[in-house]
């Protein structure tokens, strides 16, 4: 498959098999995401990888929705924001724009290999850190559930056109 195809064919899945993905293909999606490029190549992430029944339980309540409950498996994305890079002219933390490319990554890699994931930002990221024992300077950035898609890839995809969203030498509406 192309990366235009991949990257088509990649969709927010809200609904899994009840079949557990194996460990050869979580490990493979993670080493893609560990591949993610990072500001100053300073990697500041951390992906813990929930598959035990009791811990997805638990995790479920940082996010009340009924189609979380059927992934099989689901990463937490955290950030470290005392490693991340803070530019020197004001101070801008980019802990989370590193953490995104890299769940971008993962997440296309889990298509590739026939996976479905979600992103998930809209949770309760404090009860998250505490079900981790966090400590102040880790963030859980974004929860993943991973599994194999219960759906089909949509036919279309409602994106903006490219004239909206491209600009060249300037930025003019």
């Amino acid at each position: 498959m192309n990366f235009k195809d991949l990257a088509f064919n990649r969709f927010s899945v809200r609904n899994f098999q009840p079949k557990s993905v194996e460990k050869e293909k979580l490990n493979a999606i993670l080493e893609a995401a560990i591949l993610a490029p990072s500001a100053v190549n300073f990697q500041p992430w951390t992906f813990v990888v929930v598959t035990e029944a009791s811990l997805l339980e638990q995790l479920h309540s940082c996010y009340h929705r009924d189609w979380f409950k059927t992934a099989p498996a689901c990463i937490v994305a955290i950030g470290n924001h005392e490693e991340g890079w803070h530019r020197p002219t004001d101070g801008k933390d980019y802990t989370d724009m590193d953490v995104a490319i890299a769940i971008d990554h993962l997440m296309l890699a889990a298509a590739e290999a026939g996976l479905g994931t979600c992103w998930i930002c809209h949770f309760n990221a404090e009860k998250c850190a505490e079900l981790f024992d966090l400590p102040a300077h880790l963030e859980p950035i974004a929860m993943i559930p991973v599994g194999y898609p219960a759906v089909e890839v949509p036919a279309t995809k409602k994106r903006k056109s490219f004239d909206e969203v491209v600009r060249w030498n300037q930025f003019r509406l």
